[in-house]
């Protein structure tokens, strides 16, 4: 598996690249909750200094990803159960509605967009590339919502999407559910193009239900 953390491409802003870099290892599991962290070490693995590390570090502890542990360095924050499934109740409150209105308006040039990025979410999901997975996915859901045409209605959800928990995701590489997870990007196209918005809103809400099962490790019976 592809991991978040490898050398930063050069021109880019180190800080900007490590903290997402990071954000997407802690998200995904591949920090698991408890793993202490170091600048110098983490430094060495960006093939940066330890400065801009640090300074990723200390935004990734403002957004809740991470806490101080003084004089080791940082430790990656855990999400109950219960902090979850919020998470998980929230965003289906404020994106399945929306599913209705983008059914009434997607045009074909914005499904033709959309189509390309469920491609890669399909692509990424077959050849085990989490990074690129997890990537795509947030930028397929928040470039439907913004048809919404409701920008707080994207930030809102991105900022639940980053403070979600994804532990049992690397254990799905491979697996008929991370296929069948990432199927649902096109077939939630189908249905917004055939102008479907009630199956829209019944399909979005089982997939983003996901991270309470497949995400989290857990069986789901349907």
């Amino acid at each position: 598996m592809a991991s978040h953390i490898g050398p930063v491409a050069a021109g880019s802003s180190l800080r900007i690249t490590v903290e997402e870099a990071l954000a997407s290892a802690i998200v995904s599991g591949e920090l698991a909750p408890g793993t202490l962290l170091t600048a110098p070490t983490l430094g060495a693995r960006f093939g940066v200094s330890a400065t801009p590390v640090r300074e990723a570090m200390l935004n990734l502890q403002k957004r809740g990803f991470v806490e101080t542990v003084r004089n080791k360095g940082f430790r990656v924050t855990d999400v109950s159960e219960q902090d979850l499934w919020e998470i998980v109740r929230i965003r289906q409150l404020l994106e399945v509605p929306a599913m209705r209105d983008i059914a009434r308006i997607l045009q074909p040039y914005t499904a033709t967009e959309l189509r390309a990025k469920a491609d890669l979410i399909v692509e990424a999901a077959a050849s085990a590339d989490i990074p690129t997975y997890l990537a795509a996915d947030v930028d397929f859901h928040l470039t439907l919502l913004r048809l919404t045409g409701n920008e707080r209605l994207v930030e809102l959800v991105r900022d639940l999407r980053q403070q979600t928990r994804m532990v049992g995701l690397t254990n799905l590489i491979g697996s008929d559910e991370l296929a069948r997870s990432a199927a649902e990007h096109h077939q939630l196209m189908d249905l917004l193009e055939r102008r479907d918005g009630r199956g829209a809103q019944q399909l979005l809400h089982s997939h983003i239900e996901h991270v309470l099962g497949w995400w989290s490790g857990r069986v789901e019976t349907q």
